[in-house]
């Protein structure tokens, strides 16, 4: 058999000049990348996922992982589970302290390192080549490295030159990739976290429960997820704030009597929200999960809209993968944007508007959730995926009526 003839065996063909191309190439191997792979992988596809870093690494993330990201994940994974929630403490600026309970599980806490790396596993043995320490200088979709009006080059940092017949950016809200399909950012965040380990009678007193505090500054709230013998406390708020931020977590530590512990691990992420007119895709080239900017406005919660977009985006880049000419792929590439924001859009408008609420009225938020049975359900059933907040907006007046009335604010 010829070396052409073998290529195209392995499903990849092979231009002019002898150079295999890959039918899909994913940059950036986290739960949007290795989704994406998965999905592609799984239609039995030549797919290679690239990762700059050495797997498995630290992510600045609370680890929550809610019902709809347990229902976004490749059928028969299992969630490496640090614990399962089933009570949540909530506090405003360390007041008013309530804690409400569940007999069923809210949402589970996983390390990010481990369920990050077996993601890609599952992509691998799907079928998807992975190369990590790998990374992306650009993309190019004309020009001299490009063969044919069908095939991407992706230019790596050491100079070598891969073809796709389609990209997937999950490469991160900084990534080449997004800026490279011109993706707008309106909405960025900074995240403090301390991984802080705890003696075992610590250790049992968060078992089973989180902390949700409503913080000092407008937007801002702080968590204590617990993972076993270490506890990941975090705050968030608008980039701007980066003093009174770290002040936050350093009173909010102190306040829970954790501050003579001392961390195991401490970072900070900037968190990016997509604009509403930010386009998905350039070519054959699409974005997915942060690399989009896709994530919930409010909790800023990224995790569920990483798995979620990125198979979508897996889906629709094997789509594109096939079109004859620009016109097929632009309307699998346009396709692929209506998926998105009939679903992870609507959800983020909805978000917007809570984080609005939130910024104006924490009060109303924390007395809502601590003492209004219904919305302590409501709470329930979004972290556990049998509703979300879009579809109670949608269908539950009082929270329209809420809604509307701080819009016209």
């Amino acid at each position: 058999m010829s070396s052409d003839n073998a290529a195209q065996e392995a499903g990849r063909d092979v231009p002019g000049d002898g150079e295999p191309v890959w039918d899909v190439v994913v940059v950036g191997a986290g739960p949007a990348g290795a989704s994406a792979a998965y999905a592609a992988a799984s239609t039995g596809r030549k797919v290679l996922l690239l990762e700059k870093a050495e797997l498995p690494r630290y992510k600045t993330c609370g680890g929550g992982i809610i019902g709809p990201s347990r229902d976004a994940l490749p059928p028969g994974f299992e969630l490496p589970l640090r614990d399962r929630v089933h009570a949540v403490t909530f506090s405003l600026n360390g007041k008013l302290t309530r804690t409400r309970r569940s007999k069923r599980t809210l949402f589970g806490l996983i390390n990010r390192p481990e369920f990050d790396a077996g993601l890609v596993e599952v992509a691998r043995k799907a079928g998807a080549e992975v190369r990590t320490g790998v990374t992306v200088s650009r993309v190019e979709q004309h020009g001299s490295a490009v063969p044919d009006r069908r095939t991407v080059a992706i230019v790596l940092g050491d100079g070598e030159t891969l073809l796709a017949r389609a990209v997937v950016g999950a490469d991160g809200s900084a990534g080449r990739i997004g800026a490279h399909v011109g993706v707008k950012l309106d909405q960025v965040d900074l995240g403090l976290e301390a991984e802080i380990p705890v003696p075992a009678t610590v250790a049992e007193d968060w078992a089973g429960r989180v902390h949700l505090d409503w913080g000092p500054i407008p937007g801002s709230y702080g968590w204590v997820f617990p993972k076993g013998d270490t506890l990941t406390v975090g705050v968030i708020s608008a980039r701007g704030e980066g003093a009174g931020t770290k002040r936050y977590l350093e009173d909010f530590i102190a306040r829970l009597g954790l501050a003579g512990f001392e961390p195991s691990i401490s970072s900070g992420h900037l968190t990016r929200c997509r604009s509403d007119d930010s386009p998905l895709s350039r070519g054959r080239v699409l974005v997915c999960g942060d690399a989009a900017g896709l994530l919930e406005p409010w909790t800023r919660e990224g995790i569920s809209f990483a798995l979620r977009s990125g198979r979508l985006a897996g889906e629709w880049a094997v789509r594109i993968a096939e079109a004859q000419d620009a016109v097929d792929a632009r309307r699998q590439a346009l396709n692929y944007a209506f998926a998105i924001k009939a679903g992870l859009g609507v959800e983020m408008g909805v978000g917007r508007r809570m984080l609005t609420l939130f910024e104006r009225r924490p009060g109303l938020i924390h007395a809502a959730v601590t003492g209004f049975r219904p919305a302590w359900h409501a709470f329930a059933r979004i972290t556990r995926g049998t509703t979300t907040l879009a579809e109670i907006v949608r269908t539950h007046p009082v929270a329209r009526r809420v809604l509307s009335a701080m819009d016209k604010h």
